[in-house]
């Protein structure tokens, strides 16, 4: 089991689609991702602009489908934000949201992605993760 791993997930356009200020319709597999990566240990943080009444429909509509957060939009849960002395980036291992670089891969690459730990790089205009990259053949003893 893993412990202590945070990972901050955005709501709109990641967990359902996008439809602010409303709520759009649960990206496929989304919760089903959320809840084996609770499962597994994993702390999850609601990390969204929503606000407000729109905050708690959120909150609402995911603790129906049977995600609770650890947090939500903060680092852990109680949290009061102090600008003099704290940054407002969330401490989490993960970010997940549908505005990456490369877009937004949907759930069953997300869940590989950080349970096999895949890696990225950029070639030329592609995003490639390690785990799918070409190994290049040595030429030499040492290279």
């Amino acid at each position: 089991m893993v412990s202590n791993k945070k990972i901050a997930v955005d709501f709109d356009g990641t967990i359902v689609d996008d439809a602010y200020p409303g709520i759009g319709k649960a990206k496929i597999f989304a919760f089903d991702t959320l809840k084996k990566l609770q499962s597994q240990g994993y702390r999850l943080i609601l990390w969204t602009y929503r606000h407000g009444k729109t905050l708690d429909e959120a909150v609402e509509f995911c603790r129906k489908n049977g995600v609770e957060f650890y947090a939500i939009n903060s680092s852990f849960e109680g949290e009061v934000f102090d600008s003099e002395i704290q940054s407002r980036k969330l401490d989490a291992d993960w970010f997940i949201d549908d505005r990456n670089i490369g877009g937004f891969p949907g759930w069953g690459e997300i869940y590989n992605i950080i349970n096999e730990r895949i890696e990225f790089r950029v070639e030329g205009k592609e995003v490639l993760a390690y785990s799918k990259l070409k190994k290049e053949k040595k030429k030499g003893l040492f290279w």
